[in-house]
Order: C-alpha cells, then sequence, then structure tokens
C-alpha cells in the first residue's frame, strides 16, 4: 500500500501522477458476477461459446466493470489522503470506452492530478485524470476525467 497523500500538498501536485495500482485479474467469474449485479446478461459477457465466434474471440467485460473499480484502484494507487475526513464521487466530466477487455486480461489503474479547486471551506474538487489500462495492450481500456469532493476532517 502506497504511503498517502497529505490534503495540504495536493495543490502542488496538479499535473503530477498521483500512483499506479497493482494489476488485477478480470476473470470469467468476476465479469459473471458483475452481470448479475448489473442484470446485464448480454451474450458477449456472459456465454463464452457464442462470444468465441465474435471479432473479440470470447467474452468481455463490461465496460462498466473497469469503471466500477475506480475507486478500489485509486485507493491501492495513492493511498490515503491525510487530512480529508471524507471523499465522494462527484461524476465525470468524461469518460471514454477505448479497448474491451478480454475475459482473463489484467487491468490497472493510472491516475493524474488534473485539478485541485477549493470550493467553500473545508472542502476541494478533485479532477482526476484516469487511465484503466490493459496489460500487453497498447490501447487503454477507458480514460475519464473524475470529479472527486474532498472534505476535510473534522
Amino acid at each position: 500500500m502506497p504511503a498517502g497523500l497529505e490534503l495540504e500538498s495536493l495543490p502542488a501536485k496538479v499535473g503530477c501522477e498521483l500512483g499506479v495500482s497493482r494489476w488485477h485479474l478480470i476473470d470469467q467469474t468476476r465479469v459473471s458476477a458483475f452481470a448479475a449485479e448489473t442484470e446485464d446478461f448480454q451474450f458477449i459477457h456472459v456465454d463464452p461459446e457464442r462470444a468465441a465466434a465474435t471479432p473479440f474471440g470470447g467474452t468481455i467485460a463490461h465496460g462498466f466493470l473497469p469503471l466500477s473499480l475506480l475507486s478500489a484502484l485509486l485507493w491501492e494507487a495513492c493511498g490515503e489522503i491525510r487530512g480529508a475526513g471524507l471523499s465522494m464521487n462527484y461524476g465525470f466530466e468524461s469518460v471514454r470506452f477505448l479497448a474491451p477487455v478480454r475475459t482473463g486480461r489484467r487491468i490497472r489503474g493510472r491516475f493524474l492530478l488534473r485539478a485541485c479547486e477549493p470550493r467553500r471551506p473545508g472542502q476541494w474538487k478533485l479532477v482526476l485524470g484516469a487511465t484503466v489500462e490493459i496489460e500487453g495492450e497498447d490501447k487503454p481500456a477507458l480514460v475519464a476525467d473524475w470529479l472527486v469532493l474532498l472534505f476535510a476532517a473534522a
């Protein structure tokens, strides 16, 4: 686990990479569990036999699966933000799914701090450049400008 970050140091880190997570396997068990949770059972995700006949040659993860892992990947890449009592997802400026994640591949998150803006006393809005890379592939699974609110510890 990384050492973490200090809330007061974030403005000086704008434009810098904050961290990179470890690799995570996206196997069929995980993809099928995600299908069950989201009720998205499109065959390309859950039927290896039918998916083998597609241009992907097998099943692929839902685009929202790596997107849903961003919080865990960020925590792993950056650790705790000391001085922040709470962080919340605030949304996305943009999300683009650039390449499918084939079942059995590994992904990791890479995070760049694009902005750290005070909103009101004790509150900041971060804009994180998030990239989910696929091991051994040139194109990432996704890129996003992710908005996170930080609230100072009480």
